[in-house]
């Protein structure tokens, strides 16, 4: 009986043990990918995705009418007539929009750890920040800031975050941190380039500023895949792009970023 009870106890233990959650995280297998199709318009957000697969190297199907984004937006409603934006993505039966979704979708689902910090690293909270706020805060400040110019030119900027604000705050941040991922390149990084090349190119905020964002960009634009996403999505350079306004806004003093 005492042999029983104690081979019982060191079972029990076994079992114990083996039931103790582990400290580092492990990525789950990745599912079977249907076919996915990206619905793209040339100079715009869904470029993002075409990147994201290719730095993946993953297979997909990509819908434009070069040089029309009218026939592009066409094929775009007809699949998601309740909003249709670039970018829409289908997912095998699956109608997905929001490219941050959509990135954390498919690598979720199909890439698990891929482009992602590891979950237990400094570098994981930081990654999750920039890849929401690049259209959470900096896209729709950025964005408001040139409407705002085209309609009535500002005397200076807003003393509240305005997007020469949103991109000192990323400036700091790479003086930091080679890449917005932290140490190493992320779907962070993805998300982060269409809203920081909008307000340069279109002289919202003066690029000189920012030799940090700069260096960061020059590095997104040696990268194979972004190359490559370029060549198929953007073919002939910026199509439809807005007009540039004659010159940044004048700075002024503000509240920091928050």
């Amino acid at each position: 009986m005492k042999r029983l009870i104690a081979a019982c106890a060191a079972l029990a233990m076994l079992g114990a043990c083996a039931s103790t959650p582990t400290s580092a995280p492990v990525a789950s297998a990745a599912l079977a990918m249907p076919e996915i199709t990206i619905y793209h318009l040339e100079n715009r957000r869904s470029e993002r995705i075409v990147w994201l697969m290719e730095e993946l190297g993953l297979p997909y199907k990509l819908v434009f009418t070069r040089g029309d984004l009218a026939k592009s937006m066409a094929a775009i409603r007809a699949v998601n007539p309740g909003m249709p934006v670039a970018p829409t993505v289908t997912v095998g039966n699956e109608v997905l929009t929001e490219s941050g979704a959509i990135i954390e979708t498919i690598i979720n689902r199909y890439a698990p750890g891929k482009l992602t910090p590891p979950l237990a690293s400094a570098d994981y909270g930081q990654h999750l920040i920039w890849l929401h706020h690049a259209e959470g805060s900096l896209a729709g400040r950025v964005i408001a800031d040139y409407r705002v110019w085209m309609i009535a030119p500002p005397k200076e900027r807003s003393r509240l975050v305005d997007s020469e604000a949103e991109y000192q705050f990323a400036e700091d941040y790479l003086a930091k941190h080679p890449w917005f991922g932290g140490a190493e390149f992320t779907a962070a990084d993805i998300m982060m380039v269409f809203p920081l090349n909008f307000g340069m190119a279109l002289n919202i905020v003066d690029k000189t500023q920012f030799p940090n964002i700069n260096a960061w960009k020059a590095k997104i634009e040696q990268r194979p895949a972004y190359q490559r996403m370029l060549a198929k999505a953007r073919p002939d350079g910026m199509v439809g792009a807005l007009p540039a306004l004659p010159k940044h806004a004048p700075s002024g003093p503000r509240t920091p970023a928050n």
